[in-house]
């Protein structure tokens, strides 16, 4: 397939040899330059390209406390180096790998300054508002994943000496641009100021498909999880009450306990991760082998990993069940159906093609408990629990709030806690943090908490040896890719 120019000014902090994959738009205008882009809607098209299409989700999971070394398995290079906490040995181009993420988030900033240059330069800049706003969002949203992945995760007492990310606001207009990685602080400065003059121009109407971009409750939602980790909790609850301003979560909640638990785990995978799914607040289209892989990895989910994550619903003082349903393909290989592959083929008649699993990168799960989490430390510890609350209403089998109903004085007695305030306070928290690593179980998503909370990973082997990785440990700090050296970037201590 005949690459444009356009995509040629998306090759950065890459060695060009680095092949792309061609989007429908770029493919039907292959010869497509900055200068025959001039309507908002052709903009638009562009922005297609301003989500990374590359997947955090396996390297995010098998470095997590949810998965453990079943001893046999698919034998996957991501996989098992994220486990083994070593620096992934992938390409570029390796399905899931650390260095593909790092390269496709790149790719979509260059695409969100490209947009930008374009509207700047346009005759009539105030018609692509939406475009802009846009754009900013995006450009905020990769670099915020980037600066979580690839430098020390945000800690306000460390972030302006720890090194940080480039943060790239211009086109590259040279085969190979030097850039400097300036500190965290720096970094969430930007993404700070990309994000609130971007959030306000978002206008849903632009979309075809509002859910494939960062439409309004998407991009609060973003800023519901940025100003969690910037610990100001009360702009958290701002922007997640912003994601439905009617107030209505409960009906945007994923329907576990009513209409999902009728569904065969077919129907399920071929719901979870779609448009017209309430929860699905934004969708991208990852290039990913996960939905093929996810049960039947060698370092995965487990019969014991399952008990010790799944237990928490002790909280509600009862032997209550979950609704998620759990499936096996083999021994010891579960898998909760969520993401799940479509292939493409290259052509009708051809026998290869692309893994894709679209991966919802917000949902309505997250911003309940973004918004409880922050009321904890608001000291709304009633609103916390009433959040906690509405999640167990849409999860627990047969739920009964007069039998299931979590309560400071069951919380207390599940975690052993004694009846002071401060352990009235930790163990909502804790409660908060379980039940977070349950609903995103492979996902990915327990990775962020656990650098979060600052939790201490350990990670036995079946040979006997056990990986213990504190939460000072350099290892936690993925690897930046050994072509960002040409960039004059200087790589993570290890």
């Amino acid at each position: 397939m005949k690459i444009s120019r356009l995509l040629i000014r998306i090759f950065l902090l890459l060695p060009l040899f680095f092949v792309l994959g061609c989007n429908d738009f770029l493919s039907t205008e292959p010869d497509s330059t900055r200068a025959n882009i001039k309507t908002p809607e052709q903009v638009s098209q562009l922005l297609i390209t301003a989500y990374p299409q590359g997947s955090y989700v396996t390297f995010g999971e098998s470095m997590s406390d949810n998965v453990a070394d079943k001893g046999r398995g698919q034998d996957d290079r991501v996989n098992r180096g994220s486990y083994l906490f070593e620096v992934v040995d992938a390409p570029v181009d390796k399905e899931d790998a650390p260095d593909m993420y790092w390269a496709q988030a790149y790719r979509a900033i260059a695409a969100t300054n490209l947009a930008l240059e374009i509207i700047a330069k346009a005759d009539n800049p105030g018609s692509f508002s939406a475009q802009k706003g846009e754009a900013l969002v995006a450009r905020a949203y990769a670099h915020f994943m980037l600066v979580s992945f690839y430098s020390k995760f945000y800690d306000p007492a460390t972030a302006s000496s720890d090194p940080g990310i480039p943060y790239v606001t211009e086109s590259e207009d040279v085969v190979v641009k030097k850039y400097e990685r300036k500190t965290v602080a720096y970094v969430y400065e930007m993404i700070e100021k990309d994000l609130l003059e971007g959030l306000p121009l978002i206008a849903d109407f632009s979309y075809t498909v509002p859910k494939y971009h960062f439409n309004q409750a998407a991009a609060n939602a973003f800023a519901s999880r940025f100003y969690l980790v910037k610990r100001n909790y009360a702009k958290v609850v701002e922007y997640a009450n912003k994601v439905f301003p009617s107030g209505d979560i409960a009906s945007n909640l994923r329907p576990w306990n009513t209409e999902y638990i009728t569904l065969s785990y077919d129907a399920i995978w071929k719901r979870y991760s779609r448009a017209s799914e309430n929860a699905n607040l934004l969708l991208v289209e990852t290039n990913s082998l996960f939905g093929r892989y996810a049960p039947s990895y060698r370092y995965g989910l487990t019969n014991a990993k399952w008990s010790e994550i799944n237990q928490v619903s002790g909280l509600t003082g009862t032997s209550a069940g979950w609704a998620y349903p759990i499936y096996t393909q083999g021994e010891e290989n579960l898998f909760i159906p969520k993401l799940t592959e479509y292939f493409v083929k290259e052509s009708v008649n051809a026998e290869i093609g692309m893994t894709y699993v679209m991966v919802p990168l917000f949902t309505t799960e997250e911003v309940l408990f973004n918004r409880a989490e922050a009321n904890l430390y608001l000291n709304n510890s009633a609103a916390s629990l009433a959040d906690i609350n509405l999640f167990m209403s849409k999860r627990i089998r047969n739920y009964n709030s007069a039998t299931h109903a979590v309560t400071a004085a069951k919380i207390r007695s599940y975690y052993g806690l004694s009846n002071t305030t401060q352990n009235n306070l930790l163990g909502l928290l804790i409660s908060i943090a379980d039940l977070r690593r349950l609903e995103f179980s492979q996902e990915g998503m327990r990775w962020f908490d656990i650098l979060r909370y600052g939790i201490d990973v350990e990670h036995p082997t079946a040979e006997g040896q056990v990986i213990t990785v504190n939460s000072d440990d350099p290892r936690r700090v993925l690897q930046l890719p050994q072509a960002a050296v040409l960039s004059g970037l200087e790589l993570n201590k290890r």
